[in-house]
């Protein structure tokens, strides 16, 4: 790890380490109280009975049910809200629904269009083209649908099951799996978000590319993450997907054969504050052409993330993370081929680069149903050797929005989001866009 990635790394987990004894002493948060609302919005139709005519203690057992909905470590904002109506077995013990949510974005660039709907500092031109100065677009990308179903059983203990789908595939309209899992306990099985990741970290962005240094992955993996007090722990299978940049007639990828292990340790004073650290190890094969041998390397990544509520108006979100192999998880990098890459003085082999990300962010709630937020994120690419000089070095973003729920199911906002790429040349572009979000939740 260079000095500068080492220095930077200590430096968040300074601010994290101070922000985690001062959120537990506080009082319920504002953005919580939201999710509260979201929960009281919720409706329960009883198989057979009457839910107004069961115990105050079944009423109690309903709710830890559907409290079950937001007891997840991988849930972030953008995520859709618990279903407006959920069926509930005669004894309490099951529940189930269909929700989802209808999502519009518009938005509108300056001084240099970006080719797609999401805004990332990878994808700004550094030459500047008269006929794409300017670009109004919308998309209904993230528009979705999920079946729920949550219960508890004496033998297994407590289960979920969790089907999405989202219109974010071909021209962002296309229907398309995002997660289907099933959880008992402590182990989930199914296509799920990456143990190497911490979405709740995530700042709350109307844009859906989000911080250029968020990692995001998903993928079929079988995890186990028991709960010990305040701490939680975390340790995954996951199938690998990889992206090389080979060299035709000198390199090829192989076919991977082992999986990538993943995992994190967390502590948490509240159901929405946290100091998380997780890593990632993961087998990268290739071929090289010219020698005819196959080569096996190992990447690597970690990362440092919380989210706090230092007082009852304010969120903080951070992180930090640094690797070699790991390009493909997400941010920035995952526009480009970046887990291995040709070795500029190696014919026929390749090198994995490392790669260095961090994102500080802040939630001030006005009141529970009206918050601004702000944001300033950055990745570094660090190749070994000499790259081309119109290669990516590093991209900056920053954003600041304003949200609104004038009712509990309906949310509004407008966003500001500015980006730079800038080359190993020293070329460098800034971007710029405006965007409004319409969202209703079901």
């Amino acid at each position: 790890m260079t000095s500068i990635a080492l220095s930077r790394l200590l430096a968040v987990a300074a601010i994290v380490g101070a922000l985690a004894p001062a959120a537990s002493g506080q009082s319920r948060s504002l953005a919580d109280q939201h999710r509260d609302s979201m929960l009281a919005s919720q409706h329960m139709v009883m198989a057979g009975r009457d839910i107004e005519t069961v115990s105050p203690e079944m009423r109690d057992s309903v709710r830890s049910l559907i409290q079950m909905f937001y007891d997840d470590q991988f849930r972030h904002s953008q995520d859709p809200e618990v279903p407006y109506f959920m069926f509930l077995s005669k004894d309490a013990s099951l529940a189930g629904g269909i929700g989802g949510c209808v999502r519009m974005r518009g938005y509108f660039d300056w001084d240099g269009a970006q080719p797609t709907s999401a805004f990332a500092p990878y994808l700004i031109p550094i030459d500047r083209d008269p006929a794409k100065m300017r670009h109004f677009g919308t998309s209904p990308a993230g528009t979705t649908l999920f079946v729920s179903v949550i219960g508890r059983n004496p033998s297994f203990g407590n289960c979920q099951i969790y089907i999405e789908a989202n219109f974010n595939g071909y021209n962002t309209r296309d229907f398309h799996l995002k997660k289907a899992y099933a959880t008992v306990n402590d182990f989930t099985v199914g296509y799920a978000s990456s143990s190497f990741s911490d979405p709740a970290a995530v700042p709350p962005m109307i844009d859906a590319q989000g911080p250029n240094n968020k990692i995001s992955n998903t993928s079929v993996l079988v995890r186990w993450m028991p709960k010990v007090g305040r701490w939680v722990f975390a340790v995954s299978a996951e199938t690998p997907e990889t992206h090389i940049t080979a060299v035709d007639g000198q390199s090829e990828p192989i076919e991977e054969w082992l999986p990538d292990g993943a995992g994190f340790v967390q502590y948490e004073w509240g159901p929405t504050s946290h100091v998380r650290l997780s890593g990632i190890v993961r087998s990268l094969s290739y071929r090289d052409l010219l020698s005819g041998r196959n080569h096996y390397k190992a990447g690597w990544g970690m990362m440092l993330s919380s989210v706090a509520h230092p007082t009852r108006n304010i969120t903080t979100y951070c992180s930090v993370n640094y690797g070699r192999g790991y390009a493909g998880m997400g941010g920035d990098l995952l526009m480009g081929n970046y887990d291995l890459v040709p070795d500029p003085e190696r014919p026929g082999r390749l090198q994995m680069p490392a790669s260095f990300g961090y994102c500080l962010g802040m939630q001030y709630n006005f009141t529970p149903e009206l918050y601004a937020s702000t944001s300033i994120s950055q990745t570094r690419y660090l190749p070994s050797g000499q790259v081309d000089p119109e290669e990516y070095k590093y991209g900056m973003m920053g954003n600041v929005n304003l949200m609104w729920n004038p009712v509990p199911r309906l949310q509004t906002g407008v966003e500001f989001d500015y980006g730079l790429r800038h080359n190993f040349s020293g070329r460098q572009r800034w971007g710029r866009r405006v965007g409004a979000m319409v969202q209703f939740s079901f």
